[in-house]
């Protein structure tokens, strides 16, 4: 099984703290701590780049939704305008162009059930 992002921050973590506490002034694999530190120093940014961008995503995503409520009011305000327009209104081709459904081509929703026929049982 692969490890994941968070299992190799975990263990390079680890490998720190470790070294850090228990033996900070010996070398292993030809490095000293702050060697080591250095080394793994690009991996730690990625990961605080990726949490700034991800805080940057959620304030651009919760923008646009602030943005897209005030956006619609306007929306609303051109339907209803379109439909009050003695020109326009609600069998107008701008109306049916904004993908709303004209009022000629509205089904009146009145269905008439056929009557049941029974089939006869042999």
């Amino acid at each position: 099984m692969a490890a994941t992002p968070k299992d190799n921050l975990l263990r390079i973590q680890r490998i720190l703290t470790g070294w850090q506490a228990l033996a900070p002034n010996k070398s292993f694999g030809g490095m000293t701590l702050a060697q080591f530190q250095a080394s793994v120093q690009p991996s730690l940014d990625a990961r605080q780049q990726i949490d700034t961008l991800e805080e940057e995503l959620r304030q651009a995503q919760a923008n646009r939704d602030t943005a897209d409520e005030l956006s619609l009011t306007k929306v609303q305000q051109v339907v209803n305008g379109v439909l009050a327009d003695p020109t326009e209104g609600p069998d107008s081709a701008l109306y049916e162009s904004f993908g709303y459904t004209t009022r000629r081509d509205r089904k009146s929703g009145l269905t008439r059930k056929g009557k049941k026929t029974e089939t006869p049982t042999k």
